[in-house]
């Protein structure tokens, strides 16, 4: 399976098998963690059979065998949430090619626990990683005409893929609160303002890279 592939086929994930991480898979993980840690200065750290990353009415509710997650920080910064989220979605798509799933947790995480191993640096949320009772299901998602303007006649086909891909990236709530707009080879992508709106930004910017392919544009200053 490939990242692109892998778009389609993540899905929100919030009940997980009560088995381990092989391994090969978990040293795959790590790898892939380091490569983004080093890349976007970010202090993304796995942490595995640990079932206190959730408040308890969650884990008895929505929420099942979340043992296994990766606890998304780094020093504090403007920017930080948006490289954690552009971080966070490679790991999750390259999770999803090895026969993982995950969640990204924001608002309901148990921040006191949490935060304790995260030993003193910002945290954004957490990423529940491990094998999915189900595959997850799509959610409602908004067209690409009510998030999208491209201003220079008709969309280049690399500027519709992005898009769509876009729109296949998780955000808080499923609200999709972003805009994208193309002009030539420029595109500017803009979150309206909130609480995860950095993190979303960071998700929503790596999905649209990717399904449009870096080297078919640039990025607005």
């Amino acid at each position: 399976m490939t990242l692109q592939e892998a778009m389609s086929a993540r899905h929100m994930v919030r009940k997980y098998e009560d088995r381990p991480l092989p391994p090969a898979t978990l040293e795959q993980l790590q790898a892939r963690i380091a490569d983004n840690n080093s890349r976007h200065n970010l202090a993304i750290r796995l942490v595995t059979n640990d079932g206190g990353a959730l408040p308890s009415l969650l884990k008895w509710t929505v929420a099942k065998g979340v043992t296994n997650y990766l606890i998304m920080a780094g020093t504090d910064a403007p920017d930080l949430g948006e490289r954690l989220g552009y971080a966070g979605a490679d790991i999750m798509l390259y999770a999803q090619t090895i026969g993982l799933n995950t969640w990204w947790a924001s608002g309901t995480i148990n921040f006191g626990h949490v935060g304790k191993l995260a030993e003193g640096l910002k945290v954004h949320g957490i990423v529940a990683v491990g094998f999915g009772q189900t595959q997850g299901v799509p959610h409602k998602s908004k067209t690409a005409g009510e998030v999208s303007t491209y201003h220079d006649g008709e969309a280049p086909q690399w500027f519709k893929t992005g898009v769509v891909a876009a729109l296949m990236a998780p955000t808080a709530l499923n609200r999709q609160a972003f805009t994208v707009e193309g002009r030539g080879r420029e595109v500017a992508l803009s979150y309206k303002p909130g609480p995860f709106s950095g993190v979303d930004l960071g998700l929503v910017k790596y999905h649209f890279e990717l399904g449009a392919g870096a080297e078919n544009f640039d990025w607005k200053k």
